[in-house]
């Protein structure tokens, strides 16, 4: 599942995503009612992911070790369902830390400039 449509910049210690497929009804997230807030968490995962991916290539690795998420802390949903907003949202990731053993990240997703959900997230790489 890659909920991700682009990433518009990354540096370093950040990244910058974009999506659309929130408003589709095929959102393989959505439920009975709806996109609901908590399931932008996912979006701030796969933005670590796909920042993780870049650095490792930047560094000159072919292949971005798996993670695997382990924690989510201080998540804030400013909107219920996310469903009916229109154009993209823009998903931001932080690192804060990393090192071979995982990573924890600050997380936010907006609409328009408007912040919608927040929150850090731990992953961890597995031992090979």
């Amino acid at each position: 599942m890659c909920l991700l449509d682009a990433v518009l910049a990354w540096d370093e210690r950040s990244i910058h995503a974009t999506s659309a497929g929130h408003a589709r009804a095929d959102n393989p997230l959505r439920g009975e009612h709806g996109l609901h807030a908590v399931h932008l968490a996912e979006y701030g995962a796969q933005a670590m992911a796909v920042h993780g991916g870049l650095l490792a290539r930047a560094r000159g690795s072919e292949v971005a070790r798996p993670g695997r998420l382990v924690s989510l802390r201080e998540v804030a949903l400013f909107e219920e369902y996310v469903d009916h907003l229109d154009g993209h949202l823009d998903v931001h990731a932080e690192c804060l830390y990393a090192d071979d053993g995982g990573a924890q990240y600050a997380f936010r997703v907006e609409h328009r400039g408007r912040l919608l959900c927040s929150g850090r997230a731990a992953v961890i790489h597995p031992q090979p």
